[in-house]
């Protein structure tokens, strides 16, 4: 069986798996939220939804594109 769209053709919009599972989840949450929001029902899985919007380079996103986490040393407290 062969699935569409297929692993190769998503992973030509993100730099990694790990990157392209994050973001059909982070678009799938935003979708199943606006469609709660709106009070519609999807016809479709918003997982699906959030696939076809990838394949189609609706949604594009890589690696070297996202900001930098700032990191902060924690603080050191004073012991008592």
């Amino acid at each position: 069986m062969m699935l569409y769209p297929s692993l190769s053709k998503l992973l030509e919009h993100a730099d990694s798996r790990y990157l392209l599972v994050n973001m059909i989840a982070h678009r799938a949450r935003q979708i199943s939220a606006q469609a709660e929001k709106d009070g519609e029902p999807l016809d479709e899985k918003a997982v699906s939804i959030a696939i076809r919007e990838i394949a189609d380079g609706e949604l594009e996103k890589s690696e070297h594109e996202e900001p930098a986490a700032e990191e902060s040393e924690p603080e050191d407290k004073p012991e008592e």
